[in-house]
């Protein structure tokens, strides 16, 4: 795995990029958000809403001992950026100035493929999970109660094998049925075998017996080409992509058809190749000599995936992910804490997406939508499912 804390020449410039790259990038949202107000779009000048009723689904959680467990590893960095500071009190305040109502957190890379051992992987999964469930999920304090959802993290490792993927199985059941999360989180790629490979046949079953929501998170792929840049700015979509597209060509989508599949950062660039990745799926000369409908579509399968909007609230990627799937398909999304020097003041975390949604639509992107998807989670912050 890419996420380690080492000290190398190519781990220097990657932060020092970092570091001048995203007070920048803060400074560039603000200087856009100011000029689309002042052209005058009638969106752009919706009244702000109030409370808090948005549902984040992409965010992480980061406990002590699990911050402890990937020093002592020697991981301070994943995908190319420091580990940031992480607390339930630090979430819930985030919450608070940015009108969210609660968070579904994961695991982000490198989950527990640190660990050499699968009884290592297995303890610290376990351990994350009951962690999760116990202290956020189903917290009882005034504080934190309804502040949380959570997806599992599986004890799959670096190198998979069919021990890890027996493994997988046993806490996804134990995670949903005995802990109440409310679904399950998986890298795009394990040690370069991504979703849709064989060897994760059985956890596919799984999942699909359990009708779960199955969040995709991309991992920085094995032998990228380095280019000085943290992986997070564009590996990580390629990666999200290759596991989308290896699905549908295995037949993921179409063998367990009860799982929903949430694809982080917008689904990485699948949205605006969509088309050109079911090319093999549309049979086009055939088709095209009988004078067939249709050929400009995308894969159906690729229609019916969930895409959040984390780190890609902007019409170049929300309106591409409208075309193909639909507001009803949107998710909103923060990836926070690691996306944490983007939102340093308060009020609306998204204005990007006034650009390509209604202020009606907005409301079922970031709330109606995860609340229709997410039953569980809305019993327990009392609201009605869409």
């Amino acid at each position: 795995m890419a996420a380690t804390g080492q000290t190398d020449s190519r781990g220097m410039r990657r932060r020092g990029l970092l570091k001048a790259a995203l007070p920048l990038g803060v400074g560039a949202t603000a200087l856009g958000t100011g000029s689309a107000a002042a052209t005058g779009d009638a969106r752009s000048e919706a009244p702000a809403r109030r409370g808090r009723d948005r549902i984040d689904v992409h965010c992480h959680l980061i406990p002590d001992f699990y911050r402890r467990s990937l020093a002592a590893h020697g991981i301070t960095e994943i995908g190319g950026v420091p580990v940031p500071a992480w607390s339930p009190n630090l979430a819930v305040d985030f919450m608070n100035r940015y009108g969210i109502q609660t968070q579904v957190v994961s695991v982000s890379e490198p989950g527990v493929t640190y660990l050499s051992s699968a009884k290592d992987r297995v303890a610290m999964a376990q351990r994350l999970n009951t962690y999760t469930s116990r202290d956020l999920v189903h917290a009882t304090s005034a504080r934190l109660k309804g502040r949380f959802g959570g997806f599992a993290v599986l004890p799959l490792g670096s190198a998979p094998d069919e021990q890890d993927v027996s493994h997988a199985v046993t806490e996804a059941k134990r995670a949903v049925r005995d802990l109440k999360m409310d679904g399950v989180g998986l890298f795009s790629s394990y040690g370069g075998k991504y979703l849709g490979d064989p060897l994760f046949a059985p956890l596919m079953k799984a999942l699909d017996d359990l009708g779960a929501m199955v969040f995709i998170h991309p991992v920085t792929p094995q032998n990228h080409p380095d280019l000085g840049l943290p992986p997070f700015l564009y590996e990580f979509t390629f990666d999200t992509t290759r596991a989308l597209v290896n699905m549908l060509y295995k037949c993921v989508y179409q063998r367990y058809p009860r799982i929903r599949w949430l694809a982080a950062h917008a689904g990485g660039t699948l949205p605006y190749i969509s088309y050109r990745t079911s090319l093999l799926t549309l049979t086009p000369a055939i088709a095209q000599q009988v004078g067939a409908a249709g050929l400009d579509d995308s894969s159906p399968h690729f229609r019916r995936l969930f895409y959040d909007t984390a780190l890609s609230p902007a019409p170049q990627a929300m309106k591409s992910v409208r075309e193909l799937a639909g507001t009803e398909h949107v998710l909103f999304a923060t990836d926070w804490p690691f996306a944490s020097a983007l939102f340093l003041g308060a009020g609306d975390p998204a204005p990007q997406l006034d650009e390509t949604f209604s202020p009606a639509e907005r409301l079922a992107v970031e709330r109606s939508n995860a609340l229709a998807q997410f039953p569980a989670l809305a019993a327990r912050i009392g609201a009605e499912p869409a």
